[in-house]
């Protein structure tokens, strides 16, 4: 038997090499002063940007430019707002990594509220956002977070009191997003692999979660497919392999659509609350602790003998990724989880050790974490075992 759910708006995609183009005439829909959020450099400096310019003078469009050059914190945020806000910007463009599409859609989000976004945050503020919101436009140049697609921009402060929370509301899901996997050919390896491997935790998850549904199931199911064919094209050749690139961008976006709508697990229960206390990438954090969550979420399943349903969709992921035929869902369980080790060797995925994240900190991070839609529950003395063994 079905049962009821729900399943938010996406964004109006345009997706396919090459189509950044469209971005001067889907700004114009909104008016003639766009906000420009992009990261440090690579953008700037590649050749897309003086065509990209010269396109907006042609159609009349005022472009203001704001870097974002780590991941976003609320004074990033407030900053931006604080210098834009009596400008008469009239649409947002988020361009870069998940980090900077996330600092796009706060920016966009407070550009009509007079106040400090860190009041709004989940768990940190105190008050509720209106949902006021600029028009945004997002284009990501990495295939891993799929924030092109959610309803949340994540904002951390690192260090002792550090937090890693989302100012989400329906309406920030943005407008429009464009994925032109031209943007993501030069990617580094390094982000190839990290994001790579959140795309492939996010799909994952959402396909295990307590709250997925049918159409959640499809699409991550289709995400998971091409995860299994573009992830290690896209690492070792993706400067030359425009299809993994596609791949994976198509990949990312399925990801933000399945979380936004069926919820995480494990992975991103903990890395959250390592966010807040570490200075290191979500995607780096994801990746590293992927293996040990999946191992003791499958122990944890086989133990309880209680959830067939949640053995038999790691079986039917399995088999996307082994397409021997006729084996037990067992073997397939076990390949998977196999192959995520592998994966992330190939991948050179570093330890959470590499972070500074250490034993001392074992019990801090179990205390501000949380299971999530795990299909396996889990306490925070199990928690620790799993960071003990990421």
């Amino acid at each position: 038997m079905l049962s009821s759910f729900l399943f938010a708006a996406t964004p109006e995609i345009h997706f396919g090499p090459g189509k950044l183009s469209a971005l001067p005439s889907l700004v114009a829909r909104f008016g003639k002063k766009v906000l420009l959020v992009t990261g440090r450099k690579s953008f700037l400096f590649s050749p897309s940007w003086p065509i990209l310019q010269e396109a907006f003078v042609a159609k009349g469009i005022e472009c203001h430019l704001y870097q974002v050059l780590k991941e976003p914190s609320p004074a990033i945020v407030d900053t931006c707002v604080k210098e834009y806000q009596n400008r008469g910007i009239e649409v947002v463009v988020a361009l870069g990594g998940g980090s900077v599409l996330d600092a796009g859609k706060a920016i966009s989000a407070m550009l009509p509220v007079k106040d400090s976004v860190k009041m709004y945050l989940e768990g940190v503020g105190t008050k509720q956002h209106p949902g006021l919101k600029v028009p945004t436009i997002a284009i990501p140049t990495t295939a891993g977070t799929g924030s092109e697609a959610t309803k949340n921009a994540v904002l951390s402060e690192v260090g002792e009191k550090g937090f890693k929370k989302s100012l989400r509301h329906q309406n920030f899901v943005p407008n429009i997003a464009i994925l032109d996997p031209e943007l993501m050919s030069d990617c580094p390896q390094s982000i190839t692999a990290a994001s790579g491997m959140d795309a492939f935790t996010q799909l994952l998850e959402s396909f295990l979660s307590t709250g997925s549904n049918p159409i959640t199931d499809a699409l991550a199911l289709e995400g998971l497919r091409h995860i299994a064919h573009s992830l290690l094209p896209a690492y070792h050749q993706g400067e030359h392999d425009i299809q993994a690139r596609s791949g994976m961008a198509l990949a990312s976006l399925l990801s933000g659509i399945t979380l936004a709508n069926a919820g995480l697990g494990l992975v991103h229960g903990l890395a959250g609350a390592i966010g807040g206390y570490f200075n290191a990438p979500h995607g780096a954090i994801c990746s590293s602790l992927m293996h040990s969550c999946n191992v003791a979420t499958v122990q944890k399943l086989r133990a309880q003998h209680s959830d067939g349903a949640a053995l038999l969709k790691y079986a039917e992921v399995g088999k996307l990724f082994n397409t021997q035929q006729g084996k037990s869902a067992n073997f397939y369980i076990d390949y998977l989880l196999e192959l995520i080790a592998d994966w992330s060797e190939e991948l050179h995925i570093p330890p959470l050790l590499s972070y500074g994240v250490s034993e001392k900190h074992f019990e801090r991070i179990a205390q501000a974490s949380d299971a999530k839609s795990n299909p396996a529950p889990f306490s925070k003395e199990e928690m620790i075992e799993v960071l003990s063994k990421a």
